[in-house]
């Protein structure tokens, strides 16, 4: 089942049937075409529970250490923006960079669960993609102002409920070019271990995020480029760049 909201005539949620979005009015149902409404971002997190360096190939290209543990950062809420929504450039910053990953969205207030449960907390899955002025993270040695911009947070375009988060092909393009490509397979800490891992840090809230981190290939965005992110069985994830 995919689940998404939408801006029609005001923000509903909705299921996606064929072409068909299916919206419950009260006790009725309302049906739009998917090419007749804005798709909103399908969650808006309390928080966004990032994981740096989970992809061997990435922890490669960035000259860094693979970690004992995951590695964790968050981006604000501020940050979320949906499909064909535009990424803008903060003016300080001279380089941004797609990364391009796999979204998990929380289903229920979550805290202490193990790994053989995490699963269970899980409403499903969605594409984000980790906007990043590279420049400033290395500037700072720290990551809060280099993930937090406004815009810097693409999710979508749906959650998607029914899927095996354990084997997905996940490609990045920019103006149509492969980018990035790889697979979940290769996370180094799967998904039941972030969400364990998290969970015993912090409570997670019905609708937060969890992203799972990015492989290899990152590189800059620049005005009026097309960044998509697709992630197998889950669609494609487009913005546009100012």
């Amino acid at each position: 089942m995919r689940f998404v909201m939408i801006d029609k005539t005001n923000k509903e949620y909705g299921v996606i049937s064929g072409n068909d979005i299916i919206v419950m009015d009260g006790v009725s149902f309302k049906v739009y075409s998917l090419v007749d409404v804005k798709l909103l971002p399908p969650t808006i997190p309390t928080k966004a529970v990032c994981v740096g360096l989970n992809y061997g190939d990435h922890i490669e290209e960035m000259k860094d250490k693979r970690p004992e543990e995951p590695t964790l950062f968050m981006k604000p809420a501020t940050s979320v923006i949906g499909p064909d929504d535009y990424i803008i450039k903060p003016e300080m910053s001279q380089r941004m960079d797609y990364e391009g990953e796999l979204a998990v969205v929380i289903k229920d207030i979550t805290k202490n669960v193990s790994e053989s449960d995490a699963l269970n907390h899980v409403l499903g899955y969605t594409i984000g993609n980790d906007v990043t002025a590279r420049d400033l993270q290395e500037k700072d040695g720290q990551w809060t102002r280099a993930k937090s911009f406004d815009t810097f947070l693409p999710l979508g375009p749906w959650i998607e409920t029914e899927l095996d988060p354990s084997n997905l092909d996940i490609t990045t393009y920019v103006n149509g070019e492969v980018k990035q490509k790889s697979n979940t397979k290769n996370l180094i800490f799967s998904v039941p271990k972030l969400i364990s891992f998290v969970s015993h840090i912090m409570t997670l809230n019905p609708g937060d995020v969890i992203l799972t981190g990015t492989p290899s290939g990152v590189g800059p965005l620049q005005a009026g480029d097309i960044v998509t992110v697709e992630i197998e069985g889950i669609g494609k994830l487009t913005n546009k760049v100012k």
